[in-house]
């Protein structure tokens, strides 16, 4: 078999990556599960998220079960960069302590137990009072905590614990139970009479006194009823340990599996985003620009160069509904010398990129992964790009915290007009910054440009209402276009620090208002914030065909031929020496039922050894679609010879036999399509009938 030449497929991009969500998944029953993973669960009962339990339970063997334990662990750990996991640690030692010292008197497991429950929530106490001998009382204990405000606990609290008729401790609920449970005499009490109850109490136990009435001591409720307040802290205490713990790794690792990597999958990391569609006026397309920003990104040392490097790996997917509309892969390394490690420690990293976008509603998923640490984070986010008629618009703008000139490059992201938005996914700007914006208009028509306005202020959380005014622009200082695009930026320090939303209006000569965007940023109080370093692979200007083909793939895929046409002849047009572009659009004119232009295409592929297979095949095809079955085989033979695994070819090699009544040709043709893709429909059904008809 001779050797497979390189098929061109459009962009000069490896297309790597399938975000193929995966659903309806069957849940393995618990008692089903090996005992070590049963007993995983009962560990973590008291502070295992409901969706990551679902996915636990959704993998489907035990090698999978294990490395999502791993992972669950990992997002739990306080000191991720040692080899100690003090949160793990922690949490098994509590639930040996548990089954151990509360599993006495009940015929449950000590974790189940409401004690067992409590010190898996919280461990162990800072004190402990105890009412077990004391008359007219059941025996009763209070745990004493300090609570963490993070957490939305108060600062002290205590949890009580009573046992009436022997068995174990159940927890008292001032609610629910009421100081009158504690009581063993209750004949001709009133048990409505929390003052009167509570003062009895106090007469036995003054420091039990100050916690039945609520879990916060010495707090007493209006009148003395026990308030609905205290339910609420004591759901706040058990909610405490799931607070904080993003369960999107859990839903990642079930989506991802398969996609990426094991190693990759116990180390999802959070990560800040941008996403923003522009027009570009000079090509004529709309963009997407995006910036994703880890969390936390682990670096290497290059001894060699004396160099530290991080090196990630970025891989797009644009979808709709299940088809995969345009995907591509990019490899991003970064290394940067000794003396800048604080600094992109400290800061960050953003990798940024942008790529051609049809018009219409797509997923979009975005997989950044980096080799060292093996470490991933995802962006992923329902995007529409508008059409091209209907009333004027305003697209949502770009915020940044600057502006920096850069007329001379291309293919840079979120660059307006020769100028770039300093972007930053956290969107929090320092005093010393400025407030830099990107506003676009779509859809414009002549006669408001010629009237209309654009106003852009800032809405302060905390100023009630009040916006102070940035910039107002009449469209006339603006070149016409159906759409627009315009930059600004202003001292930050013109504003107090806040949570803002940039407000953009249109509005019409009447002073209507046409339309309205807005987004939001962060002003610090901090004179200067750290910014991520950004990583970027900018595109040369004489690369740009590459968008367009890139924009002809997805027309193509959602089956708007008449686009996808259009683009892909603008393309030859810009760079006819392209020769893969060529390929491209001759397989797609093949497609479309217009063979003569693909042999036109095909005759520019003469003379170039590297596309001598293509260019057969797309004769091939071409003289197939014709109905010139003869002079196909010819060009499909020559093709086999170059390469003879190919089932397009084969396909059609079989299918030009069979029209012309050389059938045991044709059945071998297919023969041996069928056995490098046996899942080929059409193909087999055709093979059958050509084997009857021999028969």
């Amino acid at each position: 078999m001779t050797d497979k030449p390189r098929l061109a497929a459009g962009l000069c991009l490896v297309l790597a990556f399938l975000a193929g969500l995966l659903s309806g998944q069957d849940k393995v029953r618990e008692k089903d599960l090996p005992d070590r993973h049963q007993e995983w669960l009962k560990l973590t009962r008291i502070f295992i998220l409901p969706a990551e339990r679902d996915v636990f339970l959704s993998l489907p063997n035990e090698q999978d079960r294990d490395i999502f334990i791993e992972a669950f662990w990992k997002q739990r750990d306080p000191t991720p960069g040692t080899p100690q996991n003090e949160y793990k640690d922690e949490m098994e030692a509590r639930f040996k302590y548990v089954n151990e010292y509360f599993r006495r008197g009940t015929v449950r497991e000590g974790w189940m137990t409401d004690m067992g429950r409590v010190y898996m929530t919280l461990g162990a106490p800072r004190s402990i009072e105890r009412w077990e001998g004391t008359r007219g009382l059941y025996p009763t204990q209070a745990w004493f905590y300090y609570g963490d405000p993070a957490k939305g606990l108060p600062a002290n609290f205590a949890m009580v614990f009573f046992q009436r008729g022997g068995g174990e401790f159940k927890l008292y609920n001032p609610v629910s139970d009421g100081p009158g449970s504690l009581l063993i005499e209750t004949y001709g009490v009133d048990m409505t009479d929390y003052e009167g109850l509570y003062k009895k109490i106090r007469d036995m136990a003054p420091t039990l006194a100050s916690v039945v009435l609520s879990p916060i001591p010495s707090q007493i409720p209006y009148g003395y009823a026990p308030s609905p307040q205290s339910a609420l802290i004591l759901a706040k205490i058990f909610d405490s340990p799931k607070t904080n713990i993003n369960p999107a790794y859990a839903t990642h690792f079930l989506n991802y599996k398969g996609i990426v990597s094991t190693e990759y999958l116990t180390n999802f990391v959070e990560s800040s985003t941008i996403v923003r569609i522009l027009r570009d006026p000079i090509l004529g397309m709309d963009f997407l620009h995006f910036a994703i920003s880890p969390r936390k990104a682990s670096i290497d040392y290059y001894q060699p160069k004396d160099q530290y490097y991080c090196n990630f790996r970025l891989s797009v997917s644009l979808r709709r509904g299940d088809a995969v509309v345009f995907q591509y892969s990019r490899d991003y390394p970064f290394y940067f010398p000794p003396d800048r490690v604080e600094n992109v420690q400290a800061n960050g990293i953003a990798v940024q990129d942008l790529f051609p976008v049809a018009e219409g509603k797509f997923a979009l998923s975005i997989l950044l992964q980096n080799t060292v640490g093996k470490e991933f984070s995802l962006l992923e986010r329902t995007i529409e790009v508008p059409a091209a008629d209907g009333p004027a618009a305003l697209a949502d703008p770009i915020v940044g915290y600057g502006l920096k000139d850069a007329a001379g490059a291309s293919g840079v992201p979120f660059k307006v007009l020769g100028r770039e938005i300093l972007t930053d996914p956290r969107d929090t700007l320092g005093l010393s910054d400025d407030l830099a914006f990107a506003v676009g208009v779509i859809r414009l028509p002549r006669e408001l440009w010629a009237e209309g306005t654009i106003e852009i202020a800032a809405a302060g959380a905390a100023a009630e209402g009040k916006t102070v005014p940035v910039q107002t622009i009449k469209l006339t200082e603006l070149p016409y276009a159906r759409s627009l695009t315009f930059t600004g930026k202003v001292a930050a320090r013109g504003l107090v620090p806040d949570y803002y939303d940039l407000l953009v209006t249109l509005r019409s000569g009447k002073g209507e208002a046409v339309g309205q965007a807005k987004a939001s940023f962060v002003l610090s109080p901090a004179t200067a914030v750290p910014h991520p370093v950004t990583v970027v692979k900018a595109l040369p200007a004489a690369n740009n065909h590459l968008y367009y083909y890139g924009l002809a793939i997805q027309y193509d895929k959602i089956g708007d031929r008449g686009r996808a046409e259009a683009v892909l002849e603008k393309a030859h047009t810009l760079r006819p020496d392209y020769l893969e572009g060529v390929v491209q659009f001759a397989e797609f004119l093949v497609r479309a039922g217009k063979p003569d232009r693909a042999l036109e295409l095909a005759e520019e592929l003469a003379g170039a050894e590297r596309f001598r297979f293509d260019q057969c095949l797309i004769k091939g095809q071409a003289l197939k679609e014709k109905g010139d079955f003869a002079a196909a085989i010819q060009a499909l033979l020559e093709g086999n010879k170059i390469y003879n695994s190919d089932t397009r070819l084969l396909n059609a090699l079989g299918f030009c036999f069979y029209k012309t009544g050389q059938k045991q040709h044709a059945l071998d043709a297919l023969d041996a399509s069928l056995r490098l893709d046996p899942g080929q429909k059409d193909t087999a059904e055709l093979r059958v009938r050509v084997e009857k008809e021999l028969k």
